[in-house]
């Protein structure tokens, strides 16, 4: 009995040093996507206005934070899964020449939950047509599976009718930065779309190495940003010493950091390498803080009240919804089309 216990120890240990060393690369024989400070700073104020509860602000895009850098968007299509408790809108912004698609991340009151839940996820579904690539279950069933890829496709093709071959920027914070990559993918894959750029903000993995080579192939022009010791970047977590089975990020990744130098405090932002994986970016410290999560450029990615599920819209509003048999709805208009509330007749584009 002793001696079949050490034989086990024997064969694990041999296993653990076997895998030392053999750290799986993601293959990225592309151009890598070039980082762009201002371009971040206007995505990371869409990524902030879809945890906008209140609908009626958000569809006529008069919300507070409607304003700033993303003046003037037109909402095209806004989607509420009640069910899943998601949300993504679609719309055009003409200063950036782009359909912009923005995903609502895990909710404040609930991350620690998610968090610790994230710590035991497994890769636990085949990714169609990618052998070997695998993913996370529940990333991939927010996007293909409910109410949201649907309403985010046709909000597409409308666009796209009406302005014309406009590029499309896919964001998303948190569980949003995972559904955004999945619909860039789906977008490009399955939909034939040209210049789809992606760039979100504190995504956990959502898949593995193979799955992140495909991935870099089919959508080179991503940007990951993470912030400080934020923790969900670190989740699900990366086994070095399991590098077959573990979760990988895909490239490109941006970090930023405090830099202190005595009594100064600099802001890095430090553009990582193409591995997806770079252990000189966020994998060089401890993944230990919510509040890093929460707080991109100075912008706040939370909703601004508590309101679980719930949300608030205009009766007027309404009439522009659709909704299924489960209560999930779309808010959606004709591009440039002019929408009425209580407050009067707001116009699509300003």
């Amino acid at each position: 009995m002793e001696q079949k216990a050490w034989l086990i120890f024997v064969i694990f240990t041999c296993l653990i040093a076997s895998s030392c060393g053999r750290e799986l690369k993601v293959d990225h024989k592309h151009k890598l996507p070039v980082y762009n400070h201002t371009l971040a700073t206007i995505l990371v104020e869409y990524a902030s206005a879809v945890y906008i509860s209140d609908l009626t602000e958000l569809f006529t895009w008069t919300c507070e934070r409607c304003n700033g850098l993303t003046k003037g968007f037109e909402v095209i299509e806004l989607v509420v899964d009640i069910e899943n408790c998601l949300q993504a809108f679609v719309g055009v912004a003409k200063d950036l020449n782009a359909v912009v698609i923005a995903f609502r991340g895990t909710q404040e009151h609930s991350i620690q939950n998610w968090v610790e839940d994230l710590f035991w996820k497994q890769l636990d579904l085949n990714y169609p047509g990618m052998p070997d690539a695998m993913v996370h279950h529940g990333f991939y069933t927010a996007y293909h599976n409910t109410t949201i890829r649907h309403g985010i496709l046709h909000a597409v093709k409308e666009a796209k009718e009406f302005y014309g071959d406009l590029d499309i920027m896919v964001t998303g914070h948190s569980m949003g930065g995972a559904m955004a990559s999945f619909c860039a993918l789906d977008l490009v894959v399955n939909h034939e779309a040209k210049s789809v750029q992606v760039m979100t903000f504190g995504q956990p993995r959502i898949g593995n190495a193979a799955f992140a080579s495909f991935y870099a192939k089919l959508v080179p022009n991503t940007i990951r940003v993470t912030n400080d010791h934020d923790i969900v970047p670190h989740l699900p977590p990366y086994y070095y010493y399991f590098p077959q089975k573990t979760y990988h990020h895909f490239p490109r990744e941006v970090w930023l950091y405090s830099l202190g130098l005595g009594s100064l405090v600099y802001r890095v932002e430090k553009v990582c390498d193409g591995s997806g994986e770079d252990p000189t970016c966020s994998r060089s410290v401890t993944g230990n803080s919510i509040m890093d999560h929460l707080n991109y450029y100075g912008v706040d990615l939370m909703c601004q009240e508590w309101r679980s599920c719930r949300i608030v819209m205009d009766p007027r509003v309404a009439e522009y919804g659709k909704t299924d048999h489960k209560g999930n709805f779309i808010l959606s208009r004709a591009p440039a089309m002019r929408v009425r509330s209580n407050e009067g007749e707001v116009k699509a584009s300003a």
